[in-house]
């Protein structure tokens, strides 16, 4: 199964925020052998949002959106996605009921802008949001699924979580992921480069090895796909220990870390 992710916010195209949920979410994907081929953010326009939703449709098998679910009027997604799958918003009493209650919890006046909290795309299957207001939405156009979700990290991990992957780990999966990291140091790119370059030549099509060189050190990643899980693991990990092998003495760790994990993780205090 393929993805793409989109991020709607202005807050994230003006640097205010760093979009985080994107990151988060692509790991998930990739655990559940859900590739990723495009990650973007957009802003809170209705032209903007209607051209992320089309260009993505019988693209890939799901879209997940995250953003623009709340209640005041600089968030359109549900209005423009209603336009988009030619629906209309309802209201939904269960959704309705759970906003009421949260208002009444914390002893606040529950006003009828939040009322639009429970608005969900008709036709659409509700994703109950247990931990706030703004409900996840999932529905589906011809060969591609869409994934609305808020942007609240805690919340959409919660829905990710708990309703949104189980969904789809149960599916018939015909592309199994695998992946293997490499930190290595004491060596630049472009030398580490001709010292593998035998190795990489061998590499079958179905391994992908990338570069993602920092101002510390140099992560190599082999990337597999295929329809024969097993076989694609073992072969990305014979890969891999062929690269351990000779690059001796600049291997840092054979797991994906960041440096400061690293120093703590091995560090005597």
């Amino acid at each position: 199964m393929k993805a793409h992710i989109i991020t709607i916010g202005d807050e994230i195209l003006i640097g205010q925020i760093v979009d985080t949920n994107s990151a988060w979410i692509a790991s998930q994907l990739q655990n559940n052998h859900i590739s990723v081929s495009q990650i973007r953010s957009i802003s809170d326009k209705e032209g903007e949002i209607l051209a992320a939703l089309s260009e993505s449709h019988n693209q890939v098998d799901l879209v997940f959106i995250t953003g623009g679910l709340g209640p005041t009027n600089d968030d359109i997604t549900k209005q423009t996605a209603a336009k988009y799958f030619n629906t209309h918003l309802r209201r939904d009493q269960t959704v309705l009921h759970h906003v009421t209650q949260l208002f009444e919890q914390r002893g606040k006046k529950m006003l009828d802008i939040n009322k639009q909290q429970a608005d969900v795309l008709d036709g659409c299957k509700v994703l109950f949001n247990q931990y706030g207001t703004a409900p996840g939405m999932l529905i589906e156009k011809e060969k591609t699924t869409y994934i609305f979700m808020p942007g609240v990290p805690f919340e959409m991990k919660h829905l990710m979580g708990t309703q949104i992957l189980p969904l789809f780990s149960n599916q018939n999966n015909n592309t199994f992921l695998s992946q293997e990291n490499i930190i290595i140091g004491g060596i630049g790119e472009s030398y580490l480069a001709e010292k593998i370059a035998d190795i990489e030549s061998e590499l079958p099509a179905f391994i992908k090895l990338a570069y993602l060189p920092t101002l510390a050190f140099v992560r190599l990643r082999l990337s597999g796909s295929g329809s024969n899980k097993e076989e694609i693991e073992n072969n990305t990990k014979r890969y891999a220990q062929k690269l351990i092998d000779r690059l001796t003495g600049h291997v840092i760790a054979d797991y994906d870390t960041s440096i400061e994990n690293f120093l703590i993780k091995n560090s005597s205090i």
